[in-house]
């Protein structure tokens, strides 16, 4: 009877503090899925604040450039001074980089409303489904293109029909060597990581990067391969 009771007298003191850890730890667990299934509007976020900042420093530059050719125009030929036909064209390449600026920040904010939207998709369909979460739908993205270079390496029959993809000597395949290398150096080592909308931005334009310079490597390597006769394998389909 006497050690039932020192049992439960110890329970007493560890029950709160078991039940608190628990809590905590789940807590921690949960914002970290939150967090996780946000990163993709916390980087749409991200990047609209860039275009914004962007848009600001157009604009200046348009007052700037305005108020070179109005000084230009009132002091011709001044010291110092930049020629009209000058003034002329540095307004006009700052109104057209303000044109771009506002354009893109109009995009940026559609791509807001998008990530958002994916957001509560993901949240209402797939609230434990870490192949859903953005960094791991990224992670697969890269995944694929890791696994279409690799058919170059494996595939006895695809190496040796366009071998240009398998040789980074040559120009466009040493661009995409180097393109999937760096989104490779920016891959984060877990989907679950914890991950700034900074990285997932780099990652993700890496990832991109590297898939466009694929299709050029292996554009080029296939009209290669055609121009020495018909390869033995059936090209690839996107």
């Amino acid at each position: 009877m006497d050690l039932w009771f020192e049992l439960l007298g110890a329970w007493w003191w560890v029950a709160p503090t078991a039940i608190g850890a628990s809590a905590a730890g789940y807590g921690v667990a949960t914002a970290g899925r939150r967090r996780a299934r946000r990163l993709e509007l916390d980087a749409a976020r991200h990047e609209m604040s860039r275009a914004y900042t962007a848009l600001i420093s157009a604009r200046a530059d348009v007052r700037t450039a305005r108020a070179a050719l109005q000084t230009a125009k009132a002091n011709p030929g001044a010291p110092g001074a930049a020629s009209i036909p000058i003034a002329r064209g540095e307004l006009q390449r700052a109104k057209n980089d303000h044109r771009v600026a506002w354009m893109t920040l109009r995009a940026k904010r559609t791509g807001v409303k998008a990530a958002r939207a994916q957001m509560r998709a993901v949240s209402a369909t797939a609230k434990n489904d870490d192949a859903k979460l953005p960094l791991a739908r990224l992670m697969a993205r890269h995944d694929v293109l890791t696994a279409r270079w690799m058919q170059y390496e494996t595939d006895a029959a695809r190496a040796l029909a366009i071998p240009q993809m398998s040789d980074a000597r040559h120009p466009v395949t040493a661009e995409f060597v180097a393109a999937e290398h760096h989104a490779r150096s920016l891959r984060p080592a877990d989907p679950r990581a914890k991950t700034t909308a900074e990285d997932f931005v780099a990652y993700r334009d890496a990832v991109a990067a590297a898939e466009a310079a694929f299709r050029v490597a292996e554009q080029d390597a296939w009209r290669t391969a055609r121009r020495q006769g018909p390869p033995p394998v059936e090209p690839p389909r996107d």
